[in-house]
């Protein structure tokens, strides 16, 4: 994450001091989801509210690049999506997101022109995410943290970091307001290299059994972190060690969209235009 931090300075500082056009600041809000074991395919289900804001220098009226931080939650269950009723595992998540990408217009744009002052645009570039998946079952007050319940066996060595790295890319478009003010609507999506952001990968780690066993020796409580890692595991109860939990050979994705409005920065130099339609 520091690398791509000092990387967005060096291209802001280098973009202030050599730029022949303008900057923005701007804010972001719409809607996150993801894509994964629990949501195999259906875009858009079970959107939840995210918002950011983001710097923007442009470097003419065609290219851009722009950095910014983005805070969402994600949601999936498998007895909404019925992607599979049988596992009934759950999960939400926080995802912050810090990226930095490179724009292309399609057709030449800059906020204040009342002759390019509509465009479509691509993006695409690289991010750093931070994501914390729990759950919620019948039975516990609190929602359960999945990473440190290790739910498919994971040694503490092999755990799955929260932090990981995305290639996140897009499409939107561009309006221009009125001489300072801009506003865009964008769709963004984020290829991840990790299958752990609901916490399904690979097989089911315990064995079915009751929690209460009679065998216990009655002065042994229950050991209540085994319980919530089984109930978190296997909701149903009806899976043996090594059946399939997830399906390990594709990665999890997430999703930015909603509608951004930015303010025009001139770096502290007034420019001048002798063609007002231009």
């Amino acid at each position: 994450m520091k690398k791509l931090i000092l990387f967005v300075i060096v291209i802001f500082a280098y973009a202030g001091a050599f730029g022949q056009h303008y900057g923005e600041i701007g804010i972001f809000g719409g809607g996150s989801y993801y894509l994964g074991d629990l949501n195999p395919g259906r875009q858009f289900f079970l959107t939840k509210p995210a918002f950011g804001g983001f710097l923007r220098h442009n470097f003419n009226d065609r290219t851009a690049i722009r950095a910014g931080f983005t805070y969402g939650t994600i949601q999936g269950d498998d007895l909404r999506s019925k992607a599979n009723t049988d596992r009934a595992i759950n999960f939400t998540s926080h995802v912050s997101d810090i990226s930095a990408v490179f724009e292309l217009n399609f057709f030449e744009y800059f906020i204040g022109s009342l002759r390019h002052f509509i465009t479509p645009y691509m993006f695409a570039g690289g991010s750093v995410f931070y994501f914390n998946p729990k759950a919620e079952y019948p039975g516990f007050s609190d929602q359960l943290v999945l990473h440190n319940l290790r739910t498919e066996g994971q040694n503490p060595g092999e755990m799955y970091s929260r932090w990981q790295f995305s290639v996140p890319f897009g499409i939107g478009f561009k309006y221009s307001l009125n001489s300072f003010m801009g506003i865009a609507a964008s769709w963004t999506m984020h290829k991840t290299f990790t299958d752990y952001i609901d916490d399904v990968s690979t097989t089911y780690y315990f064995d079915p059994q009751d929690p209460d066993d009679p065998n216990r020796p009655i002065d042994e409580p229950p050991k209540r972190p085994k319980i919530e890692a089984e109930k978190a595991s296997d909701p149903t109860g009806a899976h043996m060690k090594g059946m399939q939990r997830g399906d390990s050979s594709y990665d999890d994705w997430f999703s930015f969209a909603g509608i951004s409005l930015s303010i025009k920065l001139n770096y502290l130099v007034k420019e001048k235009c002798l063609n007002k339609f231009y």
